[in-house]
């Protein structure tokens, strides 16, 4: 998932923003549902997503803290979900050097 957001330490990135990519393994309890093949009983993907970008939107200084906020909302919002591995990565950070990204994972 890649959205636009303004989290960082400093002021600059806090004002301008920046590019970040959101990647998350989901482990479920999927009781029945491959067997009934029942989209109802699945984790929604796109409600997962929406979840996510509301996440993006609250500003914080790390991305440690955004990707634990997802992980807690994620996990609040679908109680099939057991296990979120998400990593967040910021695209072209500012450090003073040509850097593609950084990235953290937590899980929980």
């Amino acid at each position: 998932m890649e959205f636009y957001a303004y989290h960082g330490c400093y002021d600059l990135e806090r004002q301008v923003g920046n590019r970040f990519c959101v990647d998350m393994v989901l482990t479920t309890e999927w009781g029945d549902v491959a067997a009934t093949d029942d989209v109802a009983r699945a984790v929604n993907y796109l409600s997962v997503y929406r979840t996510v970008a509301r996440q993006m939107a609250v500003r914080q200084h790390t991305i440690e803290r955004v990707a634990a906020n997802i992980i807690e909302a994620v996990k609040c919002e679908f109680p099939a979900v057991r296990r979120v591995r998400c990593t967040v990565a910021k695209i072209a950070p500012p450090l003073g050097g040509k850097v593609g990204r950084v990235s953290v994972t937590v899980e929980e």
